[in-house]
């Protein structure tokens, strides 16, 4: 065969595939539905005009940018990464609810992209399906609203994420405490989780399927808990709600209430409590009648309740009646062993909040954060990630120059150290100095070697030494 043969097959060839291409663009261009397809990394390969025109661009101008600069609130990108489906989810886009598809495009079995599109039959009828979903969401968020102080539990046992001792004691004795009616009071430091302790211990009780009542006793001013907690009736006092209103344990009744903070509970409202405790009834605020309740109290706090019963500052009856269950929560430096598996339930969860996927976390970023003390524990930790991951490139991986500033420069815990030599130990010592150097001069390695008075050639010998990148 020719030159001119191969030539003119080649020129066919091209031609046929181009006028697939323009086809399948008409196709696309016919339907009504907004259609948006993106490539394995988010970034768009084509767009139909109904899309376009609802979006207020030109189809021409999006073509091999990322979807996420062209769509509000988009998880194409997301879906291109993972391959899972997402199907009837309500996106935002413009200011508006819209309800949108998403599918992983698949070839020889691997995904290569993404498809999405908006579930409408004509553009024009957006508007409509728009604002049909909007009254819907706000009836909904209404009924939330009113049914909020009464919902279940969100979280069980299950929720409770780790694997050393000291937390295992912990769950051991929150079972067994679910499966009882006595009252619980829960310790541990801010951050620990006691909420989620007091979630999971109503779950598991036979009260479960009633209410769960929480209420932050610190939160509230003291001459507006007693009406919070009992209620209160029609003109009680000046701003009072007409027909008077219902307090927590009332709402509460046949389930649990969770009185968290409950050492900043006022001495007076403490005698009151105690009352509740005793006879199991309550009397709203300008009412006259008592009102019979069962309800089951869990409480929690962070502070030191036995040296405030010395001090006068907690009722030491009420103190007896709480501490029935005593459940204490191990802070985060005490259970080192657990951050990895925490880590890595929180970057998922937070990854599909904040919508940025990650492919995971460097050995060394890991170390790090098992280094750190947590003075605020997991919530703490649940920040910090988040931060990070707002950080990192999409699909990118965590590494320890990501991380906060303080958090790396932290002396390293007493657990670190453990089984280590000396020769280790100031190994650790001057990788961490190296990378806090790049970190400060945005990864100029001439700049770091003349701060750390070393050859450049050294410097290179020491980043390939601690695998620095």
């Amino acid at each position: 065969m020719g030159i001119l043969d191969k030539s003119k097959m080649l020129k066919d060839y091209f031609e046929k595939q181009q006028l697939l291409a323009n086809e399948l663009a008409a196709i696309l261009d016919f339907a009504h539905e907004g259609i948006v397809v993106t490539d394995k990394k988010g970034y768009i390969t084509m767009m139909n005009e109904p899309y376009a025109e609802f979006l207020g661009v030109k189809k021409e101008e999006v073509i091999g940018k990322h979807v996420t600069e062209i769509i509000d609130g988009t998880r194409l990108h997301i879906v291109a990464a993972t391959g899972k489906q997402e199907i009837g989810d309500i996106q935002r886009i413009r200011g508006k609810n819209i309800v949108v598809m998403r599918m992983p495009i698949l070839k020889n079995g691997q995904v290569s992209g993404a498809i999405g599109k908006i579930m409408f039959k004509d553009p024009k009828e957006v508007s409509v399906l728009a604002s049909k979903i909007t009254k819907i969401e706000k009836e909904l968020n209404y009924y939330k609203d009113a049914l909020g102080q009464a919902s279940s539990a969100r979280y069980s046992f299950s929720n409770i994420i780790g694997i050393s001792e000291k937390l295992q004691e912990s769950k051991y004795l929150a079972e067994k405490a679910a499966h009882t009616n006595s009252n619980v009071l829960i310790r541990g430091e801010s951050g620990t989780g006691k909420e989620l302790f007091a979630h999971a211990i109503h779950s598991c009780s036979y009260r479960s399927p009633k209410p769960f009542v929480k209420i932050n006793c610190a939160a509230i001013p003291a001459e507006l808990l007693e009406s919070e907690l009992f209620g209160y009736e029609e003109g009680a006092f000046t701003g009072a709600r007409r027909g008077g209103k219902i307090g927590k344990f009332e709402s509460a009744n046949g389930g649990s209430i969770f009185l968290d903070e409950i050492g900043d509970m006022p001495l007076a409202m403490q005698a009151k409590l105690l009352r509740v405790l005793q006879e199991k009834e309550i009397e709203r605020v300008g009412g006259v009648k008592n009102i019979e309740v069962d309800v089951r109290i869990i409480a929690a706090t962070h502070r030191n309740l036995e040296e405030m019963v010395e001090k006068g500052e907690f009722r030491e009856d009420l103190y007896y009646r709480l501490n029935v269950m005593n459940i204490q929560i191990p802070s985060l430096r005490e259970r080192p062993e657990d951050i990895p598996m925490i880590v890595r339930h929180l970057l998922e969860k937070i990854s599909e909040q904040v919508g940025n996927y990650v492919s995971g976390i460097s050995q060394d970023a890991m170390n790090r954060l098992g280094q750190y003390n947590w003075p605020g524990n997991v919530r703490e930790l649940e920040n910090v990630l988040e931060r990070t991951i707002i950080l990192v490139d999409y699909a990118g991986e965590i590494k320890e120059t990501h991380l906060p500033m303080y958090l790396r420069k932290a002396e390293k815990s007493r657990f670190s150290q453990q089984g280590k030599d000396l020769k280790e130990i100031l190994a650790d010592a001057e990788r961490d100095a190296i990378l806090d150097c790049l970190h400060q001069t945005g990864g100029n390695r001439s700049e770091t070697a003349k701060i750390l008075k070393i050859s450049r050639s050294s410097l290179y010998e020491r980043l390939w030494k601690y695998g620095i990148e």
